[in-house]
C-alpha cells in the first residue's frame, strides 16, 4: 500500500482454513462505522476482528473514486469528536473535502489508534450463523475463514452496493463502461472521447462539470432532474478553523441534539409566516451559504407544501437564471415531487455545465433508453455514439449490502425473510430474532438523513454501552422483543408520516430505485437529536424491549 500505511490482506491457507478464530465481537466493514466500532469495543477490553471486503479501509470513501467525489456536510462536522486531540490536529484543507483526503483521514485514525492489526482486508462476509447453544454468530468469508463471536456487528454501510440498472446490450459495448461506486483506482481517461453519463442523481451531479471538462463530448442521460444546490466549496479558511476548534465542544453538543447532527444554521420561522420579501432574503442567503443549507431555509420546509413549492420554484428561478437555453433550463428544473424529499444534491458549477457546447441533455422520461449497443446507446428516439459509459445509478441503499449477507438468527431464519416486506428492528439497531446482531446507522435510524459521522459514533457508543450492560450482568445473549420492535416502526412510520417525505415515494428512500424492493420508507426522520433522547431512554430504563439473559 502506498503512503506508508501497513495494510493487512489476509490470505487464507490450508491450515486455517474452516478453523474458528474465537474472538469477543466481528465488526463487518471498515468505513467510519466499523473503524470506530473497532476502537470503541477495545476500550471495553473486547477483542475484535474487523472483516473488510474492499482492498483498504475507507467504505464509501475508499470505493467512490469518481472525479468530484466529496461530502456534503462541512469537513469540520464531517469528522469524528470522540477525541479532542485528534479533531484538534487534523487540519482539513477544503470546506468540503474530497475523497482523496478523506481516505487519508480515515486511514490516519487506524495509524493513530493501532488498528490495523485487527482489520482484515479483502476478506468479504458471506454467511453470519446464531447458534442458540452457545448464543454466538459464526461468521463466514468467501474465503472459507470462520470466526465465532459473542457478537456481530453490521457496519456495512447504507450506500455500498452499486446498482447497474437491466438494459439489454451492455455485454455487447465495445467501449469502456463503469459505475460511480466502484470507481477503477487507475482513474479514468476521458479526454477526447466521447462519454455518456446515464443517471442524475449525488454521484452525477459532483462528476458531470469535472468530466465536461476533459471529454470531446458529453452526454448526460436524464430520467428524473434533481435539485442541485452550489457546494460553494472554497479552501479552508485558517481563522474558520481556528474558530471552530475553539468552539469544538459546543458545536458538537449542539450537533448531537440538533434535528441533522451538524452545525447548518437553521431557521426557526415558518415561511409563509413571513413576507414575500424576507422569503425571497431568506433562501437567497441559502444559495449563497451553499451545500445543503437550503433544507433549513425555515422549519416547516418539509412539512407544508406550499412553504416547500416556494422553494423548489426559487430554485428553479435560479436554473432558469443561469442555463442559458430555456429548454434545457425546464428540463434540469425538477418537478413531480417535492424539493428535499429525493437526496438533495450538492456540486460545483452543476448547472452552468450544460452551457457548454460538448454538452448534450438528453431527456430519457420522454424517449426512454432502449438498449445499449455496440458503439453506444439508443432511445426511442435517437442513437447516440459513445466511448465511455458511465452509470451514475445509485445503490441497492441501506438493506442491500446486509442482505447479501446469509445471515441467519433464530430457528434458522434469515434476515432476508425477516425484512421480505421491508425492513424491521428496533431502534434501527438490533433486529428481533438475531440476538447478539446490531446494525449501525442503517434502516430505521436517522442515518442518510443526518450527519452520518454523527450518527455513527452514537450508535457505536449506545451499542457499546449495551454490550457493557450485558457483560456486567454477566449475561451472555442480548435481544430486541418482537413487542418493541413493531412499537419503533409504528413510530418511525408515524414521524414519516407527518411530511412530506411520503407524498414523493419514488425515491431510493423508499428502495425506488431497486427492481423487486418492497416499498417502504425507510429511514428515521424524527431527527437527530429525538432519537438519541429516545435511545438514551431506552438504556435509562434497564434497555426496556431487549431480553438480557
Amino acid at each position: 500500500m502506498s503512503d506508508g500505511h501497513q495494510v493487512h490482506t489476509h490470505l487464507v491457507g490450508v491450515e486455517d482454513a474452516g478453523v474458528p478464530h474465537e474472538v469477543d465481537a466481528v465488526v463487518v466493514g471498515a468505513g467510519f462505522a466499523g473503524v470506530y466500532a473497532l476502537h470503541r469495543l477495545r476500550t471495553l477490553g473486547l477483542t475484535v476482528q474487523v472483516l473488510e471486503a474492499g482492498s483498504d479501509i475507507g467504505g464509501t470513501w475508499y470505493h467512490n473514486r469518481y472525479p468530484g467525489a466529496r461530502c456534503d456536510i462541512e469537513s469540520l462536522d464531517y469528522s469524528y469528536s470522540f477525541d479532542d486531540d485528534l479533531q484538534q490536529e487534523w487540519h482539513w484543507t477544503e470546506r468540503y473535502a474530497a475523497q482523496p483526503e478523506l481516505l487519508r483521514y480515515i486511514r490516519h485514525v487506524a495509524d493513530r489508534y493501532d488498528l490495523w492489526r485487527d482489520i482484515r482486508l479483502d476478506s468479504r462476509v458471506d454467511a453470519a450463523t446464531f447458534d442458540e447453544a452457545s448464543s454466538r454468530w459464526t461468521v463466514r468469508t468467501e474465503h472459507g475463514e470462520v470466526f465465532s463471536a459473542r457478537f456481530c456487528i453490521l457496519a456495512t454501510g447504507v450506500l455500498s452496493v452499486a446498482q447497474v440498472p437491466d438494459i439489454a446490450g451492455l455485454e455487447s459495448f465495445q467501449g469502456q463502461w463503469f459505475h460511480t461506486g466502484d470507481w477503477p483506482h487507475e482513474g479514468v481517461d476521458a479526454s477526447g472521447k466521447r462519454v455518456g453519463v446515464i443517471g442524475t442523481g449525488s454521484s452525477a451531479t459532483q462528476l458531470v462539470p469535472v468530466v465536461a471538462e476533459q471529454a470531446g463530448h458529453l452526454t448526460v442521460f436524464q430520467r428524473t432532474a434533481n435539485f442541485v444546490m452550489p457546494a460553494q466549496n472554497h479552501p479552508m479558511i485558517e481563522q474558520v478553523e481556528r474558530e471552530w476548534k475553539a468552539e469544538y465542544p459546543e458545536r458538537r453538543a449542539k450537533a448531537r441534539v440538533s434535528g441533522f447532527g451538524h452545525n447548518q444554521l437553521s431557521n426557526p420561522k415558518r415561511a409563509m409566516e413571513v413576507s414575500p420579501e424576507e422569503r425571497r432574503r431568506e433562501f437567497e442567503l441559502r444559495w449563497q451559504l451553499g451545500g445543503l443549507y437550503m433544507m433549513r431555509a425555515f422549519s416547516d420546509i418539509l412539512v407544508d407544501p406550499v412553504a416547500n413549492e416556494e422553494c423548489a420554484e426559487f430554485v428553479r428561478g435560479k436554473i432558469r437564471e443561469i442555463v442559458a437555453d430555456p429548454e434545457v433550463a425546464e428540463l434540469l428544473s425538477p418537478r413531480g415531487f417535492h424539493f428535499g424529499t429525493k437526496r438533495l444534491c450538492s456540486g460545483t458549477d452543476y448547472y452552468e455545465t450544460f452551457n457548454r457546447e460538448n454538452v448534450t441533455l438528453v431527456d430519457v422520461r420522454t424517449a426512454p433508453i432502449e438498449r445499449i449497443t455496440p458503439t453506444g446507446l439508443r432511445t426511442t428516439a435517437a442513437e447516440y455514439d459513445l466511448d465511455v459509459l458511465i452509470f451514475a445509478t445509485g445503490f441497492d441503499a441501506m438493506t442491500g449490502s446486509m442482505l447479501k449477507i446469509d445471515i441467519r438468527g433464530l430457528d434458522g431464519r434469515t434476515l432476508r425473510e425477516k425484512w421480505a416486506h421491508g425492513p424491521r428492528s428496533y431502534l434501527g439497531v438490533a433486529p428481533a430474532g438475531f440476538p447478539n446482531l446490531f446494525i449501525v446507522a442503517g434502516p430505521g435510524s436517522p442515518s442518510v438523513f443526518s450527519n452520518m459521522v454523527n450518527s455513527i459514533e452514537q450508535h457505536v457508543e449506545w451499542i457499546a454501552a449495551l454490550i457493557e450492560h450485558a457483560a456486567l450482568r454477566g449475561a451472555r445473549r442480548v435481544e430486541a422483543t418482537e413487542e418493541a420492535e413493531q412499537a419503533w416502526i409504528d413510530h418511525v412510520n408515524e414521524a414519516a408520516g407527518r411530511t412530506l417525505y411520503v407524498r414523493s415515494p419514488n425515491s431510493w428512500y423508499f428502495g425506488a430505485n431497486t427492481p423487486g424492493k418492497p416499498r417502504v420508507f425507510m429511514p428515521y426522520v424524527g431527527g437527530v437529536g429525538t432519537y438519541r433522547h429516545l435511545a438514551d431512554d431506552v438504556a435509562a430504563k434497564d434497555y426496556e424491549g431487549f431480553l438480557i439473559s
